[in-house]
């Protein structure tokens, strides 16, 4: 069964009464967990889509850069956004749920996030009512408002962020300390790391603007060092 016929299977659950606690219930091991995701995104993407009063077709566009939907597949993808962005109402109980699935902490909960950011982003701007969405998400996630700074800077071109906070790092911390860091996130960003964590293959490409910001912080904070270096007294 596919995922999105599995998903389809879910929503006609919940249309027939189910409580979404029952639906999530049955979606805790992998492969289900993959479900639970793709439905995290969606249901959740298309309820912050609708925070900032409209819903544009960037934003549903945005779906579809996130999640590969075969033809055969459209009418259940549809039918998810349809049936949550019609208002903001009961976006913290898909979040926590989905919190709960993965559990605190988990690099899913990061997956998430950015696929977030990225439909956020998809109209080239960035509504306050979104941030307050993203936000709110994001605590109930487990993510500390450093963590969210963090992400956020990634996605909204106008807040350039902070190399240090990127990688999650101290200024403070030596630079072979700093690179294992790196190491570790690029580890954690690769495609089979994902899908076994239970991300989607359809949804791995999320991972892509994650892998240019990390490298990025690595390579500014990498070029600064040498310069301090080659300032230093002899």
């Amino acid at each position: 069964m596919s995922l999105w016929s599995r998903i389809s299977e879910a929503i006609s659950a919940l249309a027939a009464g189910e409580s979404l606690s029952e639906v999530f219930a049955h979606l805790r091991t992998p492969p289900e967990k993959r479900v639970g995701f793709a439905i995290a995104v969606i249901a959740l993407g298309a309820k912050m889509a609708k925070a900032d009063g409209q819903v544009t077709r960037d934003e549903v566009a945005a779906f579809r850069e996130v999640f590969t939907i075969d033809k055969a597949e459209e009418k259940a993808a549809a039918r998810l956004f349809n049936l949550a962005r019609r208002d903001v109402a009961g976006f913290e109980q898909y979040a926590r749920r989905i919190a709960a699935m993965f559990g605190q902490g988990d690099p899913a909960l990061c997956d998430l996030m950015e696929g977030l950011f990225h439909i956020a982003m998809a109209d080239g701007k960035y509504h306050p009512a979104e941030d307050d969405f993203l936000a709110r998400v994001a605590d109930i996630l487990g993510f500390d408002k450093a963590r969210f700074r963090a992400l956020r800077a990634r996605f909204v071109p106008d807040m350039a962020p902070d190399p240090y906070e990127v990688l999650g790092v101290s200024p403070e911390a030596d630079l072979e300390e700093i690179r294992a860091v790196w190491r570790r996130e690029v580890v954690e960003s690769h495609p089979d790391r994902m899908i076994a964590r239970g991300v989607p293959p359809e949804a791995v490409k999320l991972a892509e603007k994650r892998l240019i910001a990390l490298n990025a912080a690595w390579e500014e904070i990498r070029a600064q060092r040498q310069r301090e270096d080659a300032h230093e007294p002899a």
